[in-house]
């Protein structure tokens, strides 16, 4: 007894279920890339030619009841806004945070500015640059 095949003959039938399912997952897989990159792109944009104002602590004195902190903000001529600045303790505990303003027409500014603290502080960090 011979066994038969259950094969369909090459060129028949058309494609088979699985090529056609295999060829549209290539087409939603691509479509899904195309996307994903251009969101990311999208964001990046957003978040590096947006930005407006951004800063750096270049050094910080710690004291009893303050921190002095030494600021270097860039933004774009005539762009107000604000950096918070925050301070830990040893233990990790927030001892001070304020907002510092910058209105000033420079591209540029260089400036110390004073956190109070609760208690001594052993950090300071920039949390953070916004326009208004």
């Amino acid at each position: 007894m011979s066994t038969s095949s259950t094969r369909l003959p090459e060129g028949r039938y058309g494609r088979s279920s699985d090529q056609r399912a295999d060829r549209t997952l290539k087409v939603v897989g691509a479509v899904l890339s195309v996307l994903l990159v251009g969101l990311v792109g999208w964001f990046g944009y957003h978040y590096v030619a947006k930005n407006e104002i951004s800063g750096e602590v270049i050094r910080f004195d710690a004291s009893e009841n303050a921190v002095k902190v030494h600021l270097e903000v860039h933004k774009d001529a005539g762009v107000a806004g604000y950096c918070t600045v925050r301070s830990q303790a040893e233990d990790g505990a927030e001892v001070g945070r304020a907002d510092f303003r910058f209105d000033a027409d420079a591209t540029r500014i260089d400036e110390v500015v004073t956190l109070r603290t609760t208690s001594p502080g052993t950090t300071a960090e920039l949390v953070g640059c916004h326009t208004d």
